[in-house]
């Protein structure tokens, strides 16, 4: 079995900074780590090459120092590693990153599952993983919770809704995204770690892939940032509810109606 996982290298949480004058994040400079979500999608992909067989490549998109976050996948358990790192790929919103990780996964060869995780911290939209799936033509499933069963070129997956989950089928080749329920990432061991820093990374450009120009990077990217500002403080303020059950009910339900919080 081939499979693709996509990964993003992104700002550490606490460090991330807002142009201000083109409204995106700025990179340069500043300290990156490996994609939170990310880490399950590489543990999931591992798990099925050690259950199935075959191999794992991991891909990415951005700045040449994102090898930092490819190195990771492969100390976990990756085979291959490809980063997508030009300028002319700068400023891509997900629209357009999802079409440039379509067109590698196509000169990769395609895969029989490709795995995302479900969304970048750095932007929240949860986008990439279905823009890909639409770019390919292919099946997908969303939140995906646990894998049931992969043999057979057929998937069986749990994923979540808003009351449990749905049982999807899914027959290569087909895309998930994953959420942090689906597994414990693994501690990469020293042999590993050991080879993912000597593993040589390719580096493709849109030539590489064929990437259409106009397709790619801040002029193909219908997203417009129009405003950002910090996220407001939440209130910590508390206090105990004492007495019966049922007029602590309606104190709580008439402290609710007067903050309008429902």
């Amino acid at each position: 079995m081939k499979i693709i996982v996509c990964i993003k290298q992104v700002p550490a949480t606490t460090e991330a900074k807002i142009d201000p004058v083109t409204k995106r994040i700025i990179r340069e400079g500043t300290q990156a780590v490996l994609n939170p979500f990310d880490l399950y999608a590489i543990e999931e992909a591992v798990s099925l090459k050690e259950q199935c067989g075959g191999e794992v490549i991991a891909l990415s998109m951005g700045p040449e120092n994102a090898k930092k976050a490819l190195t990771e996948a492969l100390s976990m358990g990756a085979d291959e590693a490809i980063l997508l790192s030009d300028r002319a790929f700068g400023g891509s919103d997900t629209w357009a990153t999802g079409y440039a990780l379509a067109r590698a996964i196509e000169t990769i060869g395609g895969a029989d599952l490709i795995i995302c995780g479900r969304q970048a911290i750095d932007g929240d939209t949860a986008q990439v993983g279905p823009v890909i799936a639409s770019k390919l033509g292919i099946m997908q499933a969303a939140n995906v919770m646990k894998t049931v069963s992969a043999e057979g070129g057929s998937f069986t997956f749990h994923r979540m809704n808003e009351s449990g989950f749905d049982v999807v089928r899914l027959t290569a080749p087909a895309l998930i995204t994953v959420l942090k329920d689906i597994n414990v990432p693994r501690i990469p061991t020293l042999r590993n770690a050991r080879r993912a820093r000597a593993a040589e990374i390719k580096v493709w450009k849109p030539d590489d892939i064929g990437a259409d120009p106009a397709m790619i990077g801040l002029a193909a990217s219908p997203t417009r940032v129009v405003k950002t500002q910090p996220q407001t403080s939440r209130n910590t303020d508390t206090f105990r509810i004492e007495g019966e059950p049922r007029d602590a009910a309606k104190t709580l339900a008439g402290e609710l109606l007067r903050r309008k919080l429902f």
